[in-house]
């Protein structure tokens, strides 16, 4: 039976050659330098939870750009290692991961100096001059992630990148980033609310994240430690923080596939490991589904009915199915 060099192969997922044998294309830069800016901020932004008591909707002001920063450092180092594999329209897709770099500094940047100023960045209300032009930076700028993402999710889809199982990791995981991110404007029909400032004082925000109708002050309630999802009412923040890391988890599963192989000789060819790594798409779009239609009906993450337990049920067991499927099938190659 055919099986692949595993050395090679991991080798190929963390140092990509073009198929003519010339060096690999340089790392991107302007993606490198937001990630580094990202990392800083989530530095920056531990020190403030230390030394800055200030609290909104019950967590440190600056939770929220420690957040930000390390989902876009991570996804930005994504990114840019992406772009070095060899593929046709780099061109194209350097600006495109430039547009995305540039967007993400001057968005993520937004929510900082809110952040350090006392008050909400996303769907601030507020009349003052520096929100008011806040305001308008993410309403260019959040279009730009996500037009960016989206036409790098067409190009990279028609090609061939790396080896079959880090090439769906990749194609899907964009597709899932690209969904997220889509997802992210439901939040913007939730409707209005009234919270408080670090100060005290009452401001409005035109949406918010929980999906509770009639709670004009939902977000301010009762929220999980750390991610502070609502523990009363539905959260649009969970499909959109499932599909933003859904590459990272694809990824990480590829190279767990690949460190297993030489252990267990059914993971040692491409075949079954793009297999597997199929069913882990099909099975992470169905839980992006799911937790999707838990937030729209107004279900805390932590507190599902009884119906989206049964479907989460039935898709653990179509992904336990799936697996085992490609497991039988992979035996049977590797005894004949």
């Amino acid at each position: 039976m055919a099986t692949i060099d595993l050395t090679r192969t991991l080798s190929r997922i963390t140092s990509p050659t073009a198929r003519d044998g010339t060096d690999r294309a340089p790392w991107h830069g302007p993606l490198l330098v937001n990630s580094t800016l990202m990392a800083a901020l989530v530095l920056v932004s531990i020190v403030g939870m230390v030394v800055d008591d200030r609290l909104l909707l019950g967590e440190s002001v600056w939770l929220k750009p420690a957040k930000f920063g390390l989902a876009f450092a991570l996804y930005g180092v994504t990114l840019a290692w992406m772009l070095r594999l060899p593929h046709r329209g780099r061109r194209a897709t350097w600006w495109l991961g430039t547009v995305f770099a540039i967007t993400g500094v001057a968005d993520v940047g937004f929510i900082a100096v809110q952040a350090a100023r006392g008050t909400f960045s996303h769907f601030n209300g507020s009349a003052d001059p520096v929100n008011v032009i806040g305001q308008q930076v993410f309403a260019s700028g959040v279009p730009g992630l996500f037009l960016a993402n989206l036409v790098l999710a067409v190009i990279i889809s028609w090609q061939k990148l790396a080896d079959r199982p880090t090439r769906v990791a990749l194609k899907a995981g964009l597709w899932l980033a690209v969904t997220g991110m889509a997802l992210g404007y439901l939040m913007a029909f939730t409707g209005p609310q009234l919270v408080r400032n670090a100060d005290g004082t009452v401001v409005g925000l035109l949406a918010g994240h929980t999906v509770r109708p009639g709670d004009t002050a939902r977000d301010a309630a009762a929220g999980m430690p750390i991610t502070h999802w609502s523990t009363i009412g539905g959260d649009l923040r969970v499909p959109h923080f499932v599909g933003l890391h859904g590459i990272q988890v694809l990824l990480l599963l590829t190279v767990a596939l690949v460190a297993l192989a030489p252990r267990y000789r059914w993971l040692r060819t491409e075949t079954t490991r793009a297999a597997l790594l199929v069913v882990a798409t099909l099975g992470y779009f169905g839980l992006l589904t799911l937790v999707t239609w838990q937030a729209l009906s107004g279900q805390p993450l932590t507190s599902p009915d009884l119906a989206t337990t049964g479907a989460g049920a039935a898709l653990a067991l179509l992904v336990a199915g799936g697996v085992t499927t490609v497991y039988l099938r992979a035996r049977e190659a590797v005894s004949t």
